[in-house]
């Protein structure tokens, strides 16, 4: 499956919105976490992402269409975090994230690291992280009774 991303703007807001409260909706239910997930999150904190001087937001195309999208931050210009990357459900477990992420990488190879948190609990991010290279940090984060924060750090 070709995959590939493509820089937003402004004009893509309402669309990356509406994939990601898709994308994150099933785990708000499951989890609670009101606070931080990013289905509750408004368009506004969207476009401040599109427009972060030190960030970039890419939508993330499978196959022309319009699946995801991926989040960078960077620090000096050489260390990354991902916040947040999202597919949309049909598209899950294609491949396309680990696609996503490896090409971020190549975007920016004078990287020295690339960090990222996911949801403990969610043993399939897990799983993708540590087999593309991430190891976790000493660092987690309780959100809520049902919810953990786990950091990921991946050193180039």
């Amino acid at each position: 499956m070709e995959v590939r991303l493509e820089k937003a703007t402004d004009n893509d807001a309402q669309s990356i919105l509406d994939i990601q409260v898709k994308a994150f909706l099933p785990l708000l239910n499951k989890y609670k976490d009101y606070e931080t997930n990013p289905a509750n999150e408004t368009i506004e904190r969207v476009i401040t992402r599109i427009n972060k001087p030190n960030g970039s937001f890419y939508k993330i195309l499978a196959e022309n269409n319009f699946v995801g999208a991926i989040c960078v931050n960077w620090k000096e210009d050489v260390q990354f975090w991902i916040s947040p990357m999202f597919i949309l459900p049909a598209y899950q477990g294609k491949g396309i994230a680990q696609k996503a992420v490896t090409l971020m990488e190549e975007m920016f190879p004078q990287a020295t690291s690339w960090e990222l948190a996911t949801i403990l609990e969610e043993e399939r991010n897990c799983y993708l992280y540590e087999k593309m290279g991430f190891n976790k940090t000493e660092v987690s984060k309780k959100l809520n009774d049902h919810t953990t924060l786990i950091f990921y750090k991946k050193i180039c």
